[in-house]
């Protein structure tokens, strides 16, 4: 029989996803579960975008533009502009949501077996990304005990190699939940700028920054027009994870041009898609407004919650809609696990991401969880008493 190749062996399975089968069993026997597991918001698309969709007249849904339609390219600059980021269109490229954009741009800046530096934990997918572009992930530990914070600029040079090419941030942090400062910023910034290199910096969750001042972005950062590349999407911003948009933003001309090759091999970014995001651009400041008090609200309910729980500890989060927590467990990824196939409370379980998956350095995260407070409120509540009852019983509990 032929085998698989080692980068298939390698691929890890998504921590996010990977437990979808015991889900899905324990709703087969009747048990209801809550889903705290995935970043999939239940707040209601804008209907400025359904309506864009109902609306479709095209006799023919036919390819978009490589790097995206114009129409759509601009409606994005419009929108960066309200955001103190001048741009043009032809900086833009329109992906198949932020993950492609990623992946797009460690292909375009990084040869083969070259290093980029993350932090630990990270999105999961970093780690899967970079193996797919053949690069090395190398992550600077973070903390729970402090909550996450950005190690001092010069923890991060002690990782940086004559192999490094770039830095891959994401702020507001996912799965953390952290949101760097200016001043740290600008320190990035000086440190990319002193060793040369690129800033990859993911800022998909932007709209949804819980400090007093908006997360600044690294396209707003002096003296590094040639370095940063931005990405973003509509995912989360509008509610919108299926239609698969995302942006790979850079004023680098080179950049653009190798990342272009690899929207042309894709051929194009998706039609209906861009359609929705580009009307979703329109949507009225009360839409926002309200999806962000809610975040709020829904945040302060599940980290009072789990912060009652004895034994578990989570730092409050300061942007996005996740949070990272540490249990009194042996091993999150079988607390997840049995948590789906062998209890339930009230006839309900919860479904957990096991902090392990988040973290590149083997060992970590095995007492952690990531939790996305995307259920309402309701459900919030309930999960954490179904969470309480849990930790009671499990066998593998440590405190």
């Amino acid at each position: 029989m032929p085998t698989i190749s080692s980068r298939g062996v390698k691929m890890p399975a998504s921590p996010i996803r990977k437990l979808v089968p015991f889900a899905d069993a324990a709703k087969a026997r009747g048990t209801k579960v809550y889903h705290l597991n995935i970043g999939q918001p239940d707040i209601p698309t804008p209907e400025v975008g359904l309506d864009a969709l109902k609306k479709v007249t095209r006799t023919t849904l036919e390819y978009s533009p490589s790097d995206g339609m114009l129409s759509t390219r601009q409606r994005f600059v419009d929108y960066y502009k309200t955001r103190g980021i001048e741009l043009t269109p032809d900086q833009i490229i329109v992906t198949t949501g932020g993950s492609e954009a990623i992946l797009f741009a460690l292909l375009s800046c990084l040869e083969a077996d070259d290093e980029v530096i993350i932090t630990d934990p990270s999105y999961a997918n970093y780690i899967s990304f970079a193996l797919q572009a053949g690069v090395k992930a190398v992550a600077i530990p973070t903390s729970i005990d402090n909550g996450f914070a950005l190690p001092p600029v010069a923890e991060f040079e002690k990782y940086i190699t004559p192999r490094t090419k770039a830095l891959l941030i994401c702020n507001p942090n996912n799965p953390t939940g952290y949101v760097y400062s200016r001043q740290e910023m600008e320190q990035i910034g000086m440190l990319v700028k002193k060793h040369n290199l690129f800033l990859i910096s993911d800022e998909v969750y932007r709209e949804f920054s819980y400090t007093e001042t908006p997360p600044v972005s690294a396209l707003t950062l002096e003296g590094l027009e040639e370095n940063v590349i931005m990405i973003d999407s509509v995912s989360k911003r509008y509610s919108e994870c299926g239609i698969r948009i995302g942006m790979l933003v850079t004023r680098n001309k080179e950049v653009r041009a190798a990342a272009m090759k690899n929207a042309q091999a894709r051929l194009s970014p998706p039609l209906l898609g861009q359609l929705v995001a580009e009307a979703s651009v329109d949507a009225p400041a009360s839409y926002m407004q309200e999806i962000y008090d809610e975040y709020i609200s829904r945040r302060d309910l599940l980290i009072g919650g789990l912060n009652k729980i004895p034994g578990v500890v989570s730092p409050m989060p300061k942007g996005a809609f996740y949070a990272m927590a540490r249990l009194p467990i042996d091993n999150a990824d079988r607390f997840c696990e049995w948590m789906l196939s062998e209890f339930s409370y009230n006839g309900a379980t919860v479904m957990l991401a096991p902090g392990s998956g988040f973290y590149s350095t083997p060992g970590c995260g095995q007492d952690e969880v990531r939790m996305a407070y995307v259920l309402n409120k309701g459900d919030i509540a309930a999960a954490l008493e179904v969470l309480a009852k849990a930790l009671e019983v499990y066998p593998g509990r440590t405190k």
